[in-house]
């Protein structure tokens, strides 16, 4: 097959970048599962921007510096910032209905933010996104989508991208195209509690690692402090903006910590209020308090500010005006991967990348509440300014490995190690790290398990979904690992405990 502009995957930088394309030339958007199951549309918070007169564009990316440790990108910041309320917007014309009070968009807070500058849709931003997106892009004759496909692996000479392998319909197929953009959004699935969905398993960032792309930035994991305390996988997100409606953590003793800990209390940043909570539950459960008692909400204010989380509580017998809600920190969004400019260019020509995939240096050591949708829509509104359509020469002639059965005796040990790996990152690479350890025991574990599925290939001449996934996973977890290990002091999302 042959196409202008490959997208893999359908989150919202993919799917708005392939919108742009469209005006320029043919696209072709490939999807591990269905198009509409991304990272995105799990975003329950909403869209940071500066949209409101008595907002300031300053404090925003004052709020966004502070929370990434310093450690951001400033031109990346104020480049993205600059250009935030533009992207609303643009959500806004194609068709995104943001809560709004007598004609002007109404506006919440979450963590970090010292102003209230998030522009929401119930507690369902991303799905309503994500559906606005899906509307556009299914409506698009020069759009052709591609589901329930597995990028194998990017097609590369000389540094230049000419495409990628994938896996369709259980057999290797070659897709050629101008130019190749990797969406595939984030990491997850790495860890043994995640709010992620099951595609998030780092295939994107490993296409990249195989392609000659830089990384960076690895060891910054964002857990996130409010995921719903049950066996479920993964794990349900109790939205930050529960917290920015008023809600407050209370441990097992009845004592609200947050109060005294940070000035921003319980919308402190996302990397404190996580492991003051991992501290907390040493003792006992935490909960979240949105009772009517704590934060003055009716039944009606709460089912109607936060319909989905109402309704999955009530399932559990939780009454958000009355019960507490039992709460637990996981693992939510990298702050690190693909190294790209401004314009989404990765170190490979024709090879662009845009979303959680990719370190454009707006999130530094940890993410500022709601700053990823906009990264994702800023960034991928930018890079089509670069894009040029042309005529694709590359060799079609190119090996393809044998695939396995998903029955095989490989898929079936590939299964086994994905969860030694979740297991080990979380144990070694969670919110509370010890370098000794990471270095004298998980990156050791982790190269037996990248030998494990070497060897399970048969030197990659065979493989499957399951097997190419789990290689991914160990692939980029033993990055994380050796970059966790690399630096030594505590910053933002990385916190180093001396045993």
């Amino acid at each position: 097959m042959r196409t202008n502009f490959l997208v893999i995957g359908s989150g919202i930088s993919g799917l708005n970048f392939a919108l742009h394309a469209a005006k320029k030339g043919r696209v072709l958007i490939v999807t591990k599962k269905k198009l509409i199951d991304s990272s995105t549309n799990y975003a329950q918070g909403g869209i940071a921007a500066v949209l409101d007169k008595t907002d300031d564009f300053k404090q925003h990316v004052k709020d966004t510096l502070e929370t990434g440790a310093y450690h951001n990108n400033k031109k990346a910041v104020v480049f993205m910032i600059k250009n935030s309320a533009a992207a609303v917007h643009r959500l806004m014309d194609l068709g995104v209905e943001f809560a709004k009070e007598n004609g002007q968009l109404k506006l919440t807070q979450e963590g970090g933010h010292h102003h209230r500058r998030i522009a929401y849709v119930g507690d369902y931003t991303g799905k309503e996104i994500e559906r606005i997106l899906v509307k556009r892009v299914k409506n698009n004759k020069n759009i052709t989508i591609i589901e329930d496909a597995f990028a194998l692996k990017l097609i590369t000479t000389n540094k230049t991208c000419f495409g990628a392998q994938i896996i369709h319909k259980n057999k290797i197929q070659i897709i050629l195209a101008d130019q190749t953009i990797v969406a595939t959004g984030g990491i997850g699935q790495l860890f043994e509690y995640t709010t992620n969905p099951p595609i998030s398993t780092g295939d994107g960032i490993a296409l990249g690692i195989e392609a000659g792309c830089k990384t960076k930035d690895l060891e910054f994991i964002q857990f996130h402090p409010t995921a719903l305390e049950k066996n479920i996988y993964p794990r349900f997100l109790i939205s930050e903006t529960v917290r920015g409606e008023g809600a407050k953590l209370i441990n097992s003793k009845g004592e609200y910590f947050m109060e005294k800990l940070h000035p921003l209390k319980d919308l402190a940043p996302r990397d404190i209020v996580a492991r003051e909570i991992y501290s907390q539950m040493k003792n006992g459960p935490v909960f979240l308090d949105s009772s009517t008692k704590c934060t003055g909400h009716t039944k009606k204010f709460l089912q109607n500010r936060f319909p989905q989380i109402y309704k999955h509580l009530l399932k559990d017998g939780i009454k958000m005006e009355k019960n507490l809600i039992p709460v637990t920190p996981a693992a939510h969004y990298i702050c690190g991967g693909i190294v790209t400019d401004l314009h989404g260019r990765t170190g490979i020509k024709n090879l662009f990348a845009f979303g959680e995939v990719t370190c454009t240096g707006v999130h530094g050591a940890n993410r500022l509440a709601s700053n990823s949708l906009l990264e994702a829509l800023v960034f991928s509104n930018q890079i089509i300014k670069k894009l040029k359509k042309s005529v694709t020469k590359a060799d079609t002639k190119i090996k393809s490995p044998k695939l396995l059965a998903k029955n095989s005796r490989q898929t079936k040990t590939a299964l086994i190690l994905k969860q030694e790996i979740k297991h080990l990152m979380w144990q070694y690479a969670g919110i509370i790290r010890k370098r000794s350890l990471i270095k004298q025991e998980a990156i050791p574990q982790m190269q037996k398990i990248i030998t494990k599925l070497f060897q399970l290939s048969q030197n990659k001449t065979l493989t499957n979904q399951t097997l190419t996934e789990t290689e991914n996973m160990a692939k980029v977890g033993l990055l994380i690992l050796q970059a966790a290990n690399k630096r030594k002091k505590s910053l933002g999302c990385h916190f180093v405990q001396a045993i």
